[in-house]
């Protein structure tokens, strides 16, 4: 399990943004595990460009995936939704954000949690007594590696 935030205002300003600090928690979350990201998301996904359009635009993110890699040429905004796409194929991603509401992180294939302390206490329950956790307050500006067990 990760726990990781977009590092607080201006960066964590919308969901597009957020990706950054999911992709950080991506590189050491292990495969099929979780990734909780707290961002304000105080702009929404935001309504300009059409990131949130694509990322709508097929019903999971291996779908999402799919239909770009199908693509003859790409659109405005899809490596953003292919980044957070991958992010998704490979991890559940729980978002903890004041100005999205369930239905709206749902459209994005995300799930919201209201408190993160609980939620990391569920997760850590269900992977079972083996399960560990990293924390990256300051996602997008951390370079998270694993380190070679002895």
């Amino acid at each position: 399990m990760v726990v990781t935030t977009n590092s607080g205002y201006p960066l964590d300003q919308n969901l597009y943004q957020a990706v950054k600090g999911m992709s950080a928690a991506y590189q050491v979350v292990k495969p099929g595990g979780v990734i909780v990201c707290a961002a304000e998301c105080r702009d929404g996904f935001p309504d300009h460009g059409s990131y949130r359009e694509v990322l709508a635009s097929a019903p999971s993110p291996r779908a999402l995936l799919e239909e770009i890699a199908a693509r003859p040429h790409t659109v405005p905004d899809q490596w953003q939704v292919q980044i957070q796409a991958r992010v998704q194929d490979g991890a559940r991603v729980i978002m903890h954000t004041g100005y999205l509401g369930d239905d709206d992180l749902a459209a994005a294939h995300l799930e919201q949690t209201a408190d993160v302390s609980a939620t990391v206490a569920e997760a850590l329950a269900a992977a079972g007594p083996g399960a560990r956790v990293c924390v990256l307050p300051e996602g997008p500006q951390t370079i998270p590696y694993l380190a070679a067990r002895a």
